[in-house]
């Protein structure tokens, strides 16, 4: 398992995605999922706890990734895909949807210090095509 500290961080969506893309790279072809899956998780950390994330976990299993997002909070129940989602002209409100689309399950977890945000992604099909990238 891989740990990266995102704690008192000004920015962690930078370090987050850089370290998802270099423990990914060349070992599971899902690392544009993954990279986009934690991008929403940390940012919905960095707006909706007061503490921000605190670190991310990354684990490669022979058939899954998993990437978990946890903060100091507790669960209260408020983490899920928002009812925007589905109206297009919604600035914002996707970010959980995307997490449930691309992820095989998403679910909160409750920890010793708080929660973890866990998305588990398939390892060797991506959802997101290298030519939707550009």
């Amino acid at each position: 398992m891989h740990w990266v500290a995102l704690a008192g961080r000004r920015e962690p969506l930078a370090p987050a995605r850089d370290q998802v893309r270099a423990v990914l790279a060349g070992v599971v072809p899902c690392v544009d999922d993954a990279v986009l899956v934690v991008s929403e998780l940390v940012g919905n950390a960095v707006r909706h706890t007061a503490a921000g994330p605190g670190c991310l976990t990354i684990e490669i299993n022979e058939d899954q990734v998993i990437v978990a997002v946890h903060d100091p909070e507790q669960d209260d129940g408020r983490v899920h895909v928002s009812e925007s989602a589905a109206d297009p002209l919604a600035e914002s409100g996707r970010g959980l949807w995307l997490v449930q689309t691309l992820a095989r399950r998403w679910y909160v977890e409750t920890t010793a210090v708080g929660k973890a945000v866990v998305a588990v992604l398939p390892r060797r099909t991506p959802a997101v095509s290298p030519a939707a990238r550009f």
